[in-house]
């Protein structure tokens, strides 16, 4: 087991501190736990016709919903198993370390896509959304076993596909939001690789599943 979950070696060039500090925080700022977040607060607030029949107060109650299921369960799970020692580390650096925490995750996620599908006062797009997160956790589950796929990086696919899916609906001027989203999406990976946390292969391969997870599940 232990043989099959060998990690690759990744080798480190020298990176000034100032650019290392910024790329450790790129990379908390945009966690991939957070980003679900920040695009359901997109969809909530700023978006114009989504959730424009909702009072402040069932916009706040969407937002918390979703972070006590996508944010909060997963990060509980994952301090949850370290603290009785089934994991290594709560960074999950290593692929044996993500087994478990995105096996519950999933669990999480399609719990959310079943409470927001159920739920007809919201609109189609949340359940979008969240089946666009379990379908790719359900594939870097999967890819876990070859190799460490990014999760960060899976984070920026699913930026971009959710972005798409939106431009697809033809509901807003997406240009600016795109736009932002691209370069975000840059800063993220760069800084992945800045760290020296994962490889190319890892990064582009996590910006795909991401970005192809939502957009199936638009089609679903």
């Amino acid at each position: 087991m232990e043989r099959a979950f060998e990690e690759e070696v990744i080798e480190k060039v020298y990176v000034h501190p100032l650019l290392k500090w910024s790329a450790n925080f790129i990379s908390y700022i945009f966690h991939p736990s957070f980003v679900p977040i920040y695009i359901i607060a997109f969809l909530v607030y700023i978006h114009p016709s989504y959730f424009s029949g909702f009072s402040e107060r069932d916009k706040l109650q969407t937002i918390l919903i979703s972070t006590i299921n996508l944010v909060a369960f997963p990060l509980f799970t994952v301090l949850l198993l370290r603290a009785v020692g089934f994991l290594d580390s709560i960074f999950l650096r290593t692929r044996k370390d993500r087994i478990i925490p995105y096996m519950a995750s999933g669990i999480f996620f399609f719990w959310a896509y079943t409470v927001f599908k159920k739920q007809e006062i919201y609109p189609p797009i949340m359940s979008i959304f969240v089946l666009g997160i379990f379908l790719a956790a359900s594939g870097g589950l999967l890819a876990n076993i070859y190799f460490k796929i990014s999760m960060h990086a899976m984070g920026m696919g699913g930026l971009l596909g959710i972005f798409y899916v939106v431009a697809r609906d033809n509901t807003m001027l997406i240009t600016w939001p795109f736009a932002i989203a691209f370069l975000v999406a840059g800063l993220v990976c760069t800084a992945r690789l800045l760290l020296a946390a994962h490889t190319q292969r890892d990064i582009y391969t996590g910006l795909a599943l991401g970005f192809i997870a939502q957009v199936v599940a638009s089609l679903v």
